[in-house]
């Protein structure tokens, strides 16, 4: 039975959206049960609020897998041997998910196409185009100039239909560094690998790098640089502008309400104190490894992809947002990740010459960048939200326009999907595409399952995907 929470009966009611303000600092609540309108049941209440729309997580891995090359796909090195439900990982480097497989549908074998080369001029081009082709499944216009042209993509479209109800309608997040300005290389303006989100086909959305510039936008700490600054040089925390209102607020909750609220706040503490001794760190005058970033990003490529996670759970457990695109990796980028154990750069083991050592050698940097997505999953799964977890109530998709980097080609593409999406997605499912078949198809299918039902069609997409055997 549920629990009837005691503001039911006292008739005590919180808006969804209520926020602790002072001096330039608005932290929004999570959700509480004294959010639901008095003397109206729990569960229906449930049914009706708006937290049921599915949140979204779109992450871009560069360079493709090494199971998208011919030799790796015979060792099924991204691709479970075997496809339907029940499946065994084998060598899969996916095998770090196998604990949310109930969540997890994979898709191999899609192609896309909008990354190929089309005239004589592209080639050569992949890494400088593909990025903008991940989420919009369309193919850039090559230009180094300001008349970027490719498609609105997924997140996009989602933020225009369902994000408006949310303070901040979409959030796009990055790990390496961007300069939206002038040619890259190829002929194409650095904003075709600088950001996966286009609100329409010529208008690229930038970036957010730094884990500190993303806290403040979340929070709003400070309402002017003026103001973030002073309290950054006052080392305060938000919370400390807010103490009074966080603690009326809590004389009217019910207990379970207040321990709620409590640990909420703990979190968005704990996660201020990281970031601030990322910047401590990098402003000590010592020698950075990534010379010449932000001072709130951290060296580390594990500390900042976690930074960057905790802050999008945070973000949907106060419903501050309830979509994200996250780029993890720049093409043609040669960084070093210790943690996977390969000493070599990241671009220069994606070009492995089809030699089975360095294929199994990209193998464990896939595997590595892989393995932190289950950081993020226990985060959902640990925030609960009515009768269920933010995991459950969440879609992550997580892929790479690129197939076998060795080449620069685009088939065999990575792609999952992770989350309940609001029970629209089955999971403990592997799904292998028929050759040729384009990933704008599988797109297309989970823009449906998102509520996008009326869009017919999708980049270069052929008709919906099944997500179902």
């Amino acid at each position: 039975m549920d629990r009837i929470p005691p503001h039911l009966i006292t008739g005590r009611h919180l808006p969804r959206r209520t926020f602790l303000r002072g001096l330039g600092a608005s932290v929004a609540l999570p959700f509480l049960d004294a959010m639901a309108p008095a003397r109206e049941r729990w569960a229906v209440t449930r049914a009706r609020t708006a937290l049921d729309r599915t949140r979204l997580v779109a992450i871009e891995m560069v360079h493709g897998s090494a199971g998208s090359n011919a030799w790796g796909a015979t060792q099924h090195l991204w691709s479970p041997p075997e496809t339907g439900r029940g499946f065994d990982f084998g060598p899969s480097v996916l095998s770090s998910l196998e604990p949310y497989r109930d969540y997890l549908t994979i898709v191999s074998d899609t192609d896309v196409e909008g990354a190929e080369a089309r005239k004589p001029k592209e080639i050569g081009g992949d890494h400088f185009r593909s990025s903008a082709t991940f989420l919009t499944q369309s193919h850039p216009k090559q230009t180094e100039s300001s008349d970027v042209w490719v498609g609105t993509s997924v997140d996009q479209l989602y933020a225009q239909r369902f994000g408006q109800d949310t303070p901040i309608p979409s959030m796009q997040l990055c790990i390496e560094n961007v300069d939206q300005a002038g040619g890259c290389a190829y002929g194409y303006a650095c904003v075709y690998t600088d950001t996966i989100s286009w609100a329409a086909p010529d208008q690229p959305l930038p970036m957010v790098r730094d884990p500190r510039v993303a806290f403040d936008q979340l929070f709003g700490a400070g309402g002017s640089p003026e103001a973030r600054a002073a309290r950054r040089r006052a080392s305060a925390s938000i919370l400390d502008f807010i103490v009074g209102e966080v603690n009326a607020l809590k004389r009217e909750l019910d207990p379970v309400d207040g321990r709620r609220v409590d640990r909420y706040l703990n979190d968005i503490r704990e996660l201020e104190r990281r970031i601030a001794r990322v910047v401590a760190r990098n402003e000590s005058g010592e020698q950075r490894e990534l010379p010449g970033a932000p001072a709130g990003v951290p060296d580390s490529f594990d500390e900042h992809v976690k930074l960057m996670f905790d802050l999008q759970a945070l973000a949907f457990q106060a419903d501050v947002t309830g979509i994200f695109s996250f780029k993890m990796g720049r093409d043609a980028s040669s960084r070093v990740y210790p943690e996977s154990g390969v000493e070599k750069g990241f671009h220069p083991s994606s070009h492995h010459g089809g030699r089975p050592d360095n294929v199994l050698e990209f193998a464990e940097i896939n595997r590595y960048h892989v393995g932190l997505v289950p950081y993020f999953l226990d985060r959902l799964a640990g925030i609960q939200e009515g009768d269920a977890s933010l995991l459950d109530k969440t879609m992550v998709l997580y892929g790479s326009p690129m197939g076998d980097s060795n080449v620069h080609n685009h088939k065999r593409c990575p792609l999952f999907v992770v989350g309940g999406a609001n029970g629209r997605m089955d999971g403990d499912l592997h799904l292998r595409a028929a050759p040729g078949t384009p990933m704008a198809n599988v797109m297309l299918s989970l823009m449906h399952k998102l509520g996008l039902d009326d869009v017919q069609s999708f980049g270069n997409s052929t008709g919906a995907f099944p997500l179902a055997v």
